[in-house]
């Protein structure tokens, strides 16, 4: 009896956290809509939803909310909101706001233009562009993490080695700030020049 009851407990704590999960992500896509309807965000909006993000991880549902949350921490540790910040956040809350959003999964080759098969990645020498938002951390952190193994980086040109695009997916992602800089390196590519497209997912099996 007692192990019965046991076991009851255990799937209604199941059952009473996917309801929160589900509840939790809801309210965050609505948030999302509200927050980028005119396709900007401000310094007082991603702070509401900072707030938000807050109250909300602390029923420890819904893991998005607490990587999102992880995400604005990471922009406010240095006191300031750049614009390169301000518009990633943009980008992943529009992505949210369609209700399009994935993360943790490896990006299909027929969602991005992405080289298949991966190829392995060297760091000596390398010239590495990062576009889009990571779940290692602010762009600047994943260029620091090739820097140490003797990596240069800058934005997309054609003597660019390898293109890494964040694992914050969108089926979406041609009409993204950072769309037109995937196309191109996929052009580049095409025509011949020696640039690798790859996912976060990919680059991070080789820091």
């Amino acid at each position: 009896m007692i192990d019965m009851d046991r076991e009851d407990m255990a799937r209604n704590g199941r059952f009473s956290g996917k309801a929160i999960s589900d509840r939790q992500m809801t309210e965050l896509i609505g948030l999302a809509r509200g927050l980028v309807a005119d396709n900007e965000l401000n310094d007082m909006e991603i702070e509401f939803l900072h707030k938000w993000l807050v109250a909300s991880d602390a029923a420890h549902a819904n893991p998005m909310i607490g990587q999102l949350l992880e995400r604005i921490r990471d922009i406010y540790a240095d006191g300031f909101v750049d614009e390169e910040e301000r518009g990633d956040l943009t980008d992943t809350l529009i992505t949210l706001s369609a209700n399009d959003f994935e993360t943790g999964e490896i990006f299909k080759s027929t969602t991005l233009p992405l080289c298949d098969p991966a190829p392995n990645l060297d760091f000596e020498g390398q010239r590495y562009c990062f576009t889009g938002t990571f779940t290692f951390g602010k762009r600047s952190e994943c260029e620091r993490a090739v820097q140490k193994y003797g990596a240069t980086t800058g934005s997309l040109a054609q003597k660019t080695n390898v293109l890494v695009i964040g694992e914050y997916a969108t089926a979406s992602w041609k009409q993204s700030s950072f769309g037109n800089k995937i196309i191109q390196a996929a052009e580049w590519r095409s025509q011949g020049i020696p640039i690798s497209i790859v996912s976060e997912h990919h680059w991070r099996n080789y820091i």
